[in-house]
């Protein structure tokens, strides 16, 4: 590990009072009172490549006239001391950017300025967020690193919005770099199109069928959500995942993250979607089931003693699922939040945490067939799909906080949380290169910390790449670059099994 002796500490305290009061509190949602709680202090980290050297004086104007015109980001919590201290809600404030934009010294002439970054990262989550001022900050860094010439790294709280709105807004502040008026555009999933233009089709060709098939959907839906909510009672009571190499333990959401990141080609997996006819989303499910199927293999055999890496080492029956927290909220298009930011007016913000649980399987094996995950993959979220899982544990989330309180709501969440293996997200980013106030992105590489799981993977689509994320507990996966090449590896064997079985004309 590279050295970070040059890494100035950086001093986050300040006066409460030196920000002046400008309207009404307004209380915290259910969403944010439960990202406050003891055991889920959860923040977002958004690593964000540029291709030129970062002006931290335009940064900084630019996020005036941008996103602290969001209430959220420019809001100081409630800390109530009738209550312990804890936050009951926000209230608008002054805000210095100074406090916020965070520019590090360190030595240019550095031998690793990847190692850097990712020690960088890591250091962030050790400390705390100071809650005296609003919940966000933005470090700067001027370093080369294999992708880009420099390097803002976000860091925001939860509790000021879910992941999706949170992308969005940070998008709204973006523009085409080739149309510097032009906000982002993001691509339209064209599979679900012609599914809707066939289902349609179908019931005015058949008529009276459609009808059965009607009562047949209904059937699947209640059955598909019965057996989920099933599940997911399980799992809050007993049901716990396989103790595997990449199991945490107690305590685990507590502990520092490490962040790594790889860039492929998206192109690589539009392949995959086009040659077995799945989404982008059955296709990186498929490749993350099978590197942590080779990931596993690996790890059983080093426990073994045994190095032949084709050798098949796991155990049977391997529990292993991730979890999917599916925003439930409405979310504002990237047109409206610019718009909003845009305005001196005050409008109402479709803003929050509303959010429900899916818990996926993965099916941990070493397979002849590498396109056999993508097909597993497939064939189980289309049975979520089915599904109203997510709908049915937010409003059981609503209950339990109503009648038995934050407390408990976060213990309850804690426990389904811990008792699974890892979480996942996938989000869409635009096609064409964009602009963060006149610096052009290379890359954007989103993540998560604060929840109890050792491992968290996230993609993020941009231009024609596809950047995946792994945020570990290093005391649990030592060796998280390894876990990224067989990710990696697992999208290569994927494209070389559609062209041996000629899936697609070469």
């Amino acid at each position: 590990m590279a050295s970070t002796q040059w890494l100035k500490p950086i001093n986050t305290r300040r006066n409460a009072n030196a920000e002046t009061k400008l309207e009404e509190e307004e209380p915290l949602t259910p969403g944010a009172r439960l990202f406050h709680a003891p055991q889920f202090n959860c923040c977002i980290i958004a690593v964000i490549g540029c291709k030129t050297k970062i002006n931290a004086d335009v940064i900084k104007e630019g996020l005036k006239h941008t996103l602290i015109k969001h209430p959220r980001f420019s809001s100081n919590l409630v800390l109530d001391p009738k209550k312990a201290g804890k936050p009951t809600g926000w209230i608008r404030t002054q805000v210095n950017m100074d406090d916020h934009v965070i520019i590090p010294d360190f030595n240019p002439n550095m031998d690793s300025p990847d190692q850097f970054l990712e020690d960088y990262v890591s250091n962030i989550t050790k400390t705390p967020m100071d809650l005296s001022k609003p919940l966000w900050e933005i470090h700067l860094l001027n370093i080369k690193t294999r992708e880009a010439n420099s390097v803002a790294v976000f860091r925001i709280h939860h509790s000021i919005g879910d992941g999706i709105s949170l992308m969005s807004l940070v998008l709204a502040c973006t523009r085409q770099t080739a149309n510097p008026d032009a906000l982002p555009t993001l691509p339209i999933d064209t599979n679900k199109k012609k599914k809707k233009r066939k289902i349609t089709s179908l019931s005015s060709s058949l008529g009276f069928l459609s009808c059965f098939f009607g009562l047949m959907f209904i059937f699947k839906l209640l059955w598909y959500t019965l057996i989920d909510l099933v599940m997911f009672m399980a799992t809050s009571l007993w049901l716990k995942d396989t103790k595997t190499p990449v199991k945490g333990g107690p305590g685990v959401g507590s502990t520092p993250k490490r962040f790594v990141y790889r860039i492929v080609s998206l192109d690589d997996i539009k392949l995959v979607k086009k040659a077995l006819d799945v989404t982008i989303n059955d296709v990186i499910l498929g490749i993350t089931q099978a590197g942590l199927s080779s990931y596993l293999n690996r790890k059983y055999g080093e426990i073994k003693g045994e190095e032949e890496a084709r050798e098949e080492n796991l155990p049977k029956h391997i529990r292993l699922r991730t979890t999917f927290l599916v925003n439930l909220r409405q979310t504002s298009t990237i047109e409206d939040l610019a718009e909003k930011m845009e305005s001196s007016t005050k409008g109402r913000w479709n803003w929050g945490n509303s959010i429900g649980y899916i818990m996926f399987p993965f099916h941990i094996a070493i397979r002849d067939d590498p396109l056999d995950h993508i097909r597993n993959a497939k064939a189980t979220i289309d049975k979520k799909k089915l599904s109203l899982e997510a709908i049915c544990t937010y409003i059981i989330a609503k209950i339990v906080l109503k009648i038995l309180g934050l407390r408990v709501l976060a213990a309850l969440a804690h426990r389904v949380l811990s008792h699974a293996t890892l979480s996942f997200s996938n989000i869409v980013g635009p096609k064409e290169e964009i602009s963060f106030y006149g610096h052009p992105i290379v890359f954007i590489a989103p993540s998560v910390y604060g929840h109890p799981q050792a491992l968290t993977v996230h993609f993020q689509s941009y231009m024609d790449k596809m950047t995946f994320v792994l945020a570990v507990d290093q005391d649990v996966i030592s060796d998280p670059q390894r876990l990224c090449d067989d990710i990696e590896e697992s999208l290569r064997l994927a494209n070389k099994a559609i062209v041996e079985q000629k899936l697609i004309k070469s």
